[in-house]
């Protein structure tokens, strides 16, 4: 069963597409059948840029476990980052 939960946020950040590097500005998450992966259910996570169309986009689609290990992976790599490093970033981003 799909859950229909979407969160979308404003992000800053770069992705790598067919036609290169690209800005990121929007981030979308939501579970719900995948279109590639070979599971029934995946946290799929599309990182976007809407100006630029709809080729400025990379998709993922994890399993639960693959979700919930990336996104301690992710923590992890923040609590252990220099609280220095972290605050201009997170003031840029803050401010939107």
């Amino acid at each position: 069963m799909c859950t229909y939960q979407t969160v979308s946020l404003p992000l800053q950040g770069s992705g790598k597409g067919a036609g290169g590097w690209f800005t990121l500005t929007t981030a979308t998450v939501y579970f719900d059948h995948p279109v590639h992966s070979s599971a029934e259910h995946t946290v799929n996570i599309d990182l976007r840029n809407p100006d630029r169309g709809p080729g400025a986009r990379v998709a993922v689609e994890l399993d639960a476990a693959s979700a919930r290990a990336l996104a301690h992976a992710i923590l992890e790599t923040l609590r252990s980052a220099p609280a220095t490093l972290l605050r201009e970033r997170t003031t840029a981003i803050s401010a939107r």
